[in-house]
């Protein structure tokens, strides 16, 4: 028998049920589990003074060890975290130092300025995880270095050498201060567009509760989405393998961390040609370089420029953009086969739409994400002038709506927004039916059992915490990484539940003090959404690798539930979106904490000081940007260094869904589908589901529909002519090398991953102030045919035709 820490009671038996993760077995996405009991058998934490070894072995780093294990196999969950992460600890390691204090601080402040600075940017760039740490180790290990080790100041400053348990504490607070708040587009919005100055006190209170409220809702859940083996959360493999290659004994990870070296410099110095010296690596079209003067070509065969084309067929050598939101080689293969069969519907649906001319789709830019004026031709683009709409106190004007007429998506922006729709509709049905089990111990509070045991005396001390008995068939169910976590003090629920009700009443309070026109009421309805959406989207994410973006639908429901008021729409997508992001991030750090085996009470510190620092100085840099770039940012083209795309953007969706949500969308509206995919993304589940119960050896099992529908309108924006080689790297590293030389995928393929993510991310840092105009004015490269006339707007880096209506 064992005791649990309160926060962790009520795991479910199941737990150590896996479904395989890759390959030719069932596995990714959450269906038809595999049974295999966790070969650490069911001993308890051992004392904090001891290594605590459950029996799994180390990964086998070395290889003639390898070679002595016999043919390796990881076809399942359990396999692939135990095989890959070493399943041992040492209590005895301190994260609490000055160390962790000093460099989480100030990497939190350095990366929330940097994402706030990147947001205003042409090219959204996101501050990376890997470049946190590996930035955070260097600085680390010199101030092991530095410090004196002996007397008051080795004692206080240098105490022992830079641990893991260290690294990873600064990472998980640098890395929730690196993310740009939503809150802060929102108020960037108010300011550029309608006036509002909102103080700074109710300001950082706003960001900070925004912030927070996904990570209480979430941090409720973590039994259900963190603790188990099958929330795997892949997105986290390169980043714990390179915490432990750079911590463990350097006789064991000696080859991985050569690797580690070799591919990161090589990657730094490879990045510099196509983000700069020659971009036409970007995107190589043997098809635009025979037909330059086709709008067909381009818009099918194009990609190398933001919302230049599809991509199709196109070789890119840009890791950059080839793993800009998940990198192929962590990328579950089941998850990048659904990808795939979406892409490729993706590229028949678009062309179709399009050239088929639905929505008057050819009057409008093939790929744009703004809103479009009625008088709008394929000769000249005219945008919607969307504040004209509204009057004085900021909610729509009706007589305006007649005299400028609803506004246009791009035909395949509308088509993107209707296949997000249903997919989303899709993950709830998906859900239920493959991972009803899974998920279900998220409502289990509510059973009558629960509900009378809380109502007795001796439960309502709550903020003591208790213990609960396990059996051993409950505890030898446990995630072999999380059993080790037994041995720390849990961060409690209450914890939890304080932070949630703290960023509710704060939040409530800010929404008046702000002018944000958001009733009361939909304020709790924006938290209840975020609330169901962390639970099913979250578990999506950690099983599959996939994260669904569902700011659509929020912003939807908030424009019927408040209609003709796009600032309480962008305050409803705030609170109801955000969270959601938010909340993805808590539980995927609890994820990269569990598999460091950092103390939850680290983790939790180490998060909300974080996200504190973040909010202080995402709205700190965002009102110097504002108040000093405002006409750039305003400008429909922007600058090589300034742009307000993604505020314009954000401006854009509010007043099309709070604003003309019931004129555009509702049944009998000209983009009604929209609406109606809702409805229909329930549905289109079913079928596989029910043919693989009538036929169940016959692979229904393997598609998720959710993912495919998603992934239909995934190429909507930015640059695409990376996917050949996404989907070629992706398949040669989860299919060919995880199946046919096993050994090597799991010695290498992870820090493979974070040694060309973390080269690449530093060379884009550099050059973006060194060359790319960050600092002050770029410095472009001599025109040449590798960069087809420099950077000059009427071309294109693969030679495809530009498309001269877009000026």
């Amino acid at each position: 028998m064992a005791t649990i820490p309160n926060g962790s009671e009520g795991i479910a038996s199941d737990v150590g049920r896996t479904t395989a993760y890759t390959g030719d077995e069932k596995d990714g996405l959450g269906h038809s589990p595999s049974f295999s009991k966790n070969s650490s058998g069911s001993e308890s934490p051992k004392a904090a003074n001891e290594k605590t070894d459950y029996g799994m072995a180390a990964p086998a780093y070395d290889e003639e060890e390898a070679g002595h294990t016999g043919k390796l196999r990881v076809e399942n969950a359990e396999q692939l975290v135990t095989s890959v992460l070493s399943v041992d600890d040492d209590p005895t390691l301190n994260a609490w130092t000055f160390r962790m204090w000093f460099l989480g601080l100030g990497l939190s402040l350095f990366g929330s300025v940097l994402s706030t600075i990147y947001y205003f940017k042409p090219q959204t760039v996101f501050v990376s995880v890997i470049f946190l740490t590996i930035w955070s180790y260097i600085l680390g290990e010199i101030m092991a270095k530095v410090i004196p080790k002996r007397g008051f100041i080795g004692r206080w400053f240098n105490p022992h050498k830079f641990n893991h348990k260290e690294h990873a504490a600064i990472v998980i607070m640098s890395s929730a201060a690196a993310t740009c708040a939503l809150g802060t587009e929102v108020l960037a919005v108010q300011r550029l567009y309608y006036s509002a100055s909102p103080n700074a006190g109710a300001s950082i209170f706003l960001l900070f509760s925004s912030q927070c409220l996904g990570y209480g809702i979430a941090g409720l859940m973590r039994k259900t989405l963190v603790y188990p083996t099958k929330m795997l959360y892949p997105i986290n493999l390169p980043l714990n393998t390179l915490l432990e290659t750079l911590h463990r004994d350097k006789s064991e990870t000696a080859r991985r961390l050569k690797l580690f070296y070799i591919m990161f410099c090589v990657l730094f110095v490879w990045e510099a040609f196509p983000e700069y010296i020659m971009p036409l690596m970007t995107g190589v079209s043997i098809f635009c370089l025979a037909k330059r003067d086709s709008l067909v070509f381009t818009n099918l065969f194009g990609g190398t420029n933001g919302n230049e084309g599809l991509g199709f067929l196109s070789w890119c050598m840009d890791w950059q953009y080839i793993a800009g939101t998940q990198s192929p080689l962590w990328f579950p293969l089941q998850t990048l086969v659904n990808n795939l069969v979406g892409y490729l519907l993706c590229i028949c649906v678009f062309m179709g739409v399009y050239y088929m001319n639905i929505w008057n789709a050819q009057d409008f830019p093939f790929l744009s994400q703004l809103l479009f004026s009625n008088t709008s031709n394929s000769t000249v683009y005219q945008e919607y002038n969307q504040t004209a709409l509204l009057d004085s106190n900021n909610v729509l004007d009706p007589a305006m709506l007649d005299v400028l007429g609803i506004p246009y998506f791009a035909t395949t922006y509308a088509t993107y927004i209707l296949s997000t729709n249903l997919a989303i509709t899709a993950t709830f049905t998906h859900m239920f039916l493959w991972n009803y089990k899974d998920i279900s111990t998220a409502w289990s509070f509510a059973s009558w059992t629960n509900i009378k045991r809380s109502l007795t005396p001796e439960n309502w001390k709550f903020w003591k915490g208790d213990r609960k008995t396990m059996s051993v068939e409950e505890e030898a169910a446990l995630d072999p990484h999380y059993r080790l976590m037994l041995a720390y003090k849990d961060a409690p629920n209450w914890w939890y539940g304080a932070v949630l009700i703290f960023s509710i009443i704060v939040g409530l309070v800010c929404l008046y003090e702000v002018d944000s026109t958001l009733p009361w009421w939909a304020f709790f309805v924006a938290c209840g959404l975020a609330a169901i959406c962390i639970l099913f989207f979250g578990a999506q994410y950690a099983i599959t690798g996939f994260q669904f973006i569902i700011q659509p639908i929020i912003q939807m429901i908030g424009g019927y539930l408040h209609p003709g008021y796009p600032v309480a729409n962008m305050y409803f997508t705030l609170f109801g979106y955000n969270a959601v992001s938010q909340g993805q991030l808590l539980l995927k750090d609890l994820k990269i904490a569990q598999y460091a085996k950092l103390p939850p009470r680290v983790t939790f510190t180490a998060q909300l000081v974080g996200t504190l620092v973040g909010a202080i100085f995402n709205y700190v840099m965002m009102i110097s940007i504002v108040d000093n770039q405002r006409e750039i940012l305003l400008s429909i083209e922007g600058t090589n260094i300034w742009s307000g795309q993604n505020v314009q953007q954000y401006n854009s969706q509010a007043i099309a869904w709070g604003g003309l949500a019931k004129y555009m969308f509702s049944v009998g509206g000209r983009y009604e589908w929209v609406t109606l995919a809702y409805l229909v993304g329930f549905v289109i589940p079913l079928p596989f589901y029910f043919l693989h119960r009538l036929f169940p050896k016959a692979g229904f099992w393997y598609w998720n529909t959710a993912i495919i529908t998603y992934y239909i309108g995934w190429l909507c924006v930015g640059i695409n002519s990376s996917i050949l080689t996404y989907f070629a790297v992706g398949f040669a590293s989860q299919w060919y090398m995880r199946k046919y030389h096993p050994e090597w995928f799991v010695k290498y393929n992870y820090i493979l991953s974070a040694a060309m993510d973390g080269g690449t991310q530093v060379l884009v840092f550099i050059f973006t102030f060194a060359v790319d105009g960050g600092s002050g004015a770029a410095v472009a490269f001599p025109t040449y045919w590798g960069n087809n006339g420099g950077t000059g707007d009427a071309m294109n880096y693969d030679y495809c035709m530009f498309n001269p209506a877009n000026g």
